[in-house]
């Protein structure tokens, strides 16, 4: 129960730290008056990429980083496309241009084969299924006392607490070359940097939370099984 609501607390934390960071910074106009598009189009033509795709989404909604953006925003490398939400895509604010950047750096590390951005993409289809299959496994296996079920759902789930942790280097070198790249090309003003690290750094929060709630949760199970901590249950 503590375990739960230790990780409860961070994630509600970091998802109300970000909706704070985008609200205050989407009121804030950026230097140029560039939109999240027209920013994306530029970082990729200065990065000499020419074959990534800048289209909007149709989703207005609030996901809170719960996929690859703060938005509905995210990088496709099926077919090397960044999607962003309308109000980015659109917009000129600190926050759109935080986060069309931040996408965009995504593409540039699939252009650049970044190691962590390859690993992420090898193991997501096994992460997405171990994630899905996982308590399943756990709570037919704890039902039933039968640990050979309960280990597979802890492999299972362990495997998307991996996914977990590789995609928190992906994420912050996004943002790394976010802000450089921003600055570099003279997109933003020194003073719309303080907006574009609010909002980014607000949102890395919510991978770190993911990350942490799903190490707990792993921790939990194998405290539960007895694989850690002796108490073992039985088959």
């Amino acid at each position: 129960m503590m375990i739960t609501l230790v990780g409860l607390a961070f994630s509600l934390w970091a998802t109300g730290k970000v909706k704070w960071a985008f609200a205050k910074y989407s009121k804030l106009p950026a230097y140029g008056g560039f939109t999240g598009a027209q920013i994306a189009a530029k970082i990729l033509e200065a990065q000499g990429i020419v074959d990534v795709k800048v289209e909007p989404t149709r989703s207005h909604q609030f996901l809170g980083m719960g996929g690859d953006g703060i938005l509905d925003d995210h990088y496709d490398p099926r077919i090397k496309t960044v999607r962003l939400s309308p109000q980015v895509y659109q917009g000129t604010s600190q926050a759109a241009v935080a986060i069309a950047a931040h996408e965009v750096g995504h593409a540039i590390q699939h252009a650049r084969a970044y190691a962590p951005f390859k690993l992420r993409n090898v193991i997501a289809p096994a992460a997405a299924f171990g994630s899905n299959m996982a308590y399943f496994f756990l709570m037919i296996g704890f039902f039933m006392h039968a640990m050979a079920m309960v280990k597979v759902g802890i492999i299972l789930f362990a495997i998307a607490v991996f996914f977990q942790l590789v995609t928190l280097p992906v994420e912050f070198d996004a943002s790394r070359r976010a802000k450089k790249l921003l600055a570099e090309y003279s997109l933003i003003s020194p003073h719309d940097a303080k907006g574009v690290a609010g909002v980014l750094d607000a949102a890395a929060l919510t991978y770190v939370a993911a990350a942490a709630a799903a190490l707990l949760n792993l921790l939990y199970f194998l405290l539960r099984s007895g694989l850690l901590g002796g108490g073992r249950s039985r088959d």
